[in-house]
């Protein structure tokens, strides 16, 4: 699974943020007890000299180790009781002062024995990833579960012979399975049709589950991603502000890219080259493409060549997108 640096560092930050937080909130907890409860602070300190009284007792004297060990985990036991005896009798939880990790897999560290990060801290990458996908696309209010089809034709249209309603409840359950199921194994899918029919709501929708399981997700218009590509080429002025190589790098390298508006931007041979990069490296890398655009598939072939479309055609699954523009019929 692949995370963003960026994201990360990011996710990171507040983790830690909310990881000290917590300890002065346990801090101030615990200078609150003492003050109220000053025998609870005595028996702290006694607690604490347990491990140096077993050893001081191992090396001078000669009574039997075990027996010496039994006695001081018998005291220890006993300044337990009276300690949890005394916060609850303050009116605090028996263990309050214990200071017990959030998480109990990593210690609050964030990751795991292995290097890896720990589902603790993954859930900060999710929020992070989300706010930033949220900059673009309305993570809060689309999703598949508030997804209406009242705005699609039950009438056959004859070119397609079904309704642009049938239509869409057939893309929306490709859709839900392709968000619920992503893996490494997940295809690609390329969104076709004309403005307005819901291709933008669903790659929000899928933005949102995939980035939920915990995949590194980036949306962006084509018009952006070769900007940067250019900018990063030839070194020309990006009025972005965002450092080119490290948005390539998330381009290439992220789990599942979502490009809206293929077709929209200003076309070169070198966006033609681009994005030939983008489709074969990511489909050798095994990385996942949303591809959207309001281009038919004979438009695409014109624009960016053969090649391109020989892949898209082999390898992502395409849905057509076909209707009345939803925007217009909302406004009217």
């Amino acid at each position: 699974m692949a995370y963003d640096a960026k994201i990360m560092t990011a996710a990171l930050r507040r983790f830690q943020m909310d990881r000290n937080k917590r300890r002065a909130q346990q801090e101030k907890l615990t200078s609150e007890v003492y003050r109220r409860v000053p025998r609870v602070e005595q028996i702290d300190q006694e607690l604490r000299g347990t491990a140096a009284k077993i050893i001081q007792t191992a090396f001078e004297t000669d009574a039997n180790l075990e027996s010496a060990m039994a006695n001081l985990e018998r005291d220890s036991l006993d300044l337990q009781r009276e300690r949890a005896e005394l916060l609850v009798g303050a009116g605090y939880a028996y263990d309050c002062l214990d200071g017990a990790p959030e998480c109990p897999q990593c210690g609050d560290s964030g990751y795991l024995s292995d290097g890896t990060p720990c589902r603790c801290l993954q859930k900060y990458y999710t929020q992070e990833q989300n706010r930033r996908l949220s900059k673009l696309l309305d993570l809060g209010g689309q999703s598949f579960e508030s997804f209406s089809f009242a705005w699609y034709d039950k009438q056959v249209w004859p070119d397609y012979g079904l309704s642009p309603l049938q239509n869409m409840e057939i893309i929306r359950d490709i859709c839900g399975r392709y968000a619920h199921l992503f893996s490494r194994r997940s295809g690609n899918l390329l969104f076709t049709g004309a403005p307005g029919l819901g291709k933008t709501f669903l790659s929000a929708c899928i933005a949102r589950k995939v980035s939920e399981k915990g995949f590194s997700v980036v949306y962006d218009t084509a018009a952006h991603v070769f900007q940067q590509f250019e900018s990063g080429k030839f070194g020309r002025e990006n009025p972005f502000e965002e450092d080119p190589g490290e948005e390539i790098n998330r381009y290439m390298n992220c789990d599942l890219l979502i490009m809206d508006d293929v077709g929209t931007e200003m076309l070169t041979s070198f966006v033609q080259s681009a994005f030939y990069r983008i489709i074969n490296d990511r489909l050798i890398n095994q990385k996942k493409n949303i591809l959207s655009t309001n281009l038919t598939m004979d438009k695409l072939r014109e624009r960016y060549g053969e090649a391109v479309l020989s892949r898209i055609q082999g390898e992502y699954q395409i849905l057509r997108f076909f209707g009345q523009d939803i925007r217009i019929l909302k406004i009217n």
